[in-house]
């Protein structure tokens, strides 16, 4: 299975549709969104994704109820840990909630810091897909995680 993982979208609604088109292009088989969507209008766009999703409440996300809300109960506190594919997956927006060297997870998501990063520990993968909404850096990017090979890869959109 290919996971979608975007973080850090900010409201940015042009920059959110196209993650969602690149994500139904790829046929990713479940979308992670490591949080800081801010405003709960922002949610209808990720129902144009052909997969399911959910995600996790970042530092910006000031209306959590109406974001839980709109989202079905989609979004929750995090650390969020799921199975997917037979693969543990932790999903935060601040990495230092965690300590992804003893998380029991073959794959960690993170974002908050608006920097895209892939690294391994070990057989672990820990990823950030940077900022979708390319407000901080000017720059937007998302993410495609490989479940079978536990491989992913950084898109500049």
């Amino acid at each position: 299975m290919t996971l979608g993982i975007l973080s850090d979208t900010h409201d940015n609604i042009p920059k959110i549709e196209k993650a969602v088109k690149i994500f139904n292009k790829n046929k990713v088989g479940f979308v992670l969104h490591a949080g800081d969507f801010v405003a709960p209008f922002t949610i209808p766009k990720l129902k144009a994704l052909s997969c399911d999703w959910q995600g996790v409440f970042g530092n910006n996300d000031g209306e959590k109820e109406g974001l839980a809300g709109i989202s079905q109960g989609k979004i929750q506190e995090g650390p969020l840990r799921i199975t997917l594919d037979n693969k543990k997956i932790t999903l935060t927006h601040d990495i230092k909630r965690i300590d992804p060297e003893t998380e029991a997870a073959d794959l960690v998501v993170f974002g908050h810091t608006h920097q895209p990063e892939i690294t391994k520990q070990g057989e672990k993968l820990i990823i950030n897909p940077g900022e979708c909404g390319g407000w901080l850096t000017g720059e937007s990017t998302i993410a495609l995680v490989d479940l079978n090979s536990l491989s992913g890869k950084i898109i500049k959109i």
